[in-house]
């Protein structure tokens, strides 16, 4: 008996079009990375934390004296809140992201022997560590291609891409795991990320010299 499996030919075509999009991207940006800066996955997952509606630029500004003062999960657990929410104030939100950090630090010496885990259903039971920061850790940290990370670049240039026509991250997510191969999945948010900032401005996008000018449909751009 023979089955015949139907291909969406619109799908098919995006799929050949991301694959080009991720080419040119890496092309582009040969030394692609996370920008948070880290020694390991408990710094990490703390700066993660902390750059929740908050730049890279301003994280990495805090956490050099952060992580000299607290060196494990045991030391960000026992921080005195007041003292921690001094070093992270410039980041905003600072009482919430204080009492998250110091919550999930308690549950990795507790229950993970002070080691950050590795697997995204552990993760998400953290204290301020959504799937958008479990898939951080996980791709950078561990290498673990569980999730694409959406957050507002990758959100708006999906958008702009014509990627997907979904609004929330989840659901961007969901369109993007179905069309990006999963070999691609830890960097092509990082690509996004870093087109996004250098060259895709939200408002003023370079698109004269962009590197991605006969692939992208411009979505929302007033030409």
């Amino acid at each position: 008996m023979l089955y015949y499996v139907t291909v969406n030919p619109a799908k098919s075509k995006l799929m050949i079009r991301i694959k080009k999009i991720i080419a040119a991207l890496r092309a582009a940006y040969p030394d692609v990375r996370c920008e948070l800066d880290h020694a390991n996955p408990l710094q990490l997952l703390v700066a993660t934390i902390l750059s929740a509606q908050c730049t890279d630029k301003r994280v990495n500004q805090v956490t050099p004296p952060l992580f000299a003062k607290y060196r494990s999960a045991a030391d960000f657990a026992a921080a005195p809140a007041g003292e921690l929410e001094e070093f992270i104030k410039s980041t905003g939100f600072y009482h919430n992201k204080a009492k998250s950090i110091r919550n999930c630090c308690q549950a990795i010496a507790d229950k993970h022997a002070g080691q950050v885990p590795d697997t995204m259903a552990e993760l998400v039971q953290l204290a301020g560590c959504g799937r958008k920061t479990a898939s951080v850790v996980l791709g950078v940290a561990y290498q673990k291609a569980e999730g694409i990370v959406v957050d507002t670049h990758v959100q708006r240039l999906s958008h702009r891409l014509d990627l997907t026509q979904q609004t929330t991250p989840e659901k961007i997510e969901a369109d993007l795991m179905q069309l990006v191969p999963q070999a691609d999945w830890i960097i092509f948010s990082h690509l996004l990320i870093w087109h996004g900032r250098r060259r895709c401005d939200a408002r003023q996008p370079d698109c004269e010299h962009c590197e991605l000018l006969k692939l992208c449909p411009k979505i929302g751009i007033k030409t």
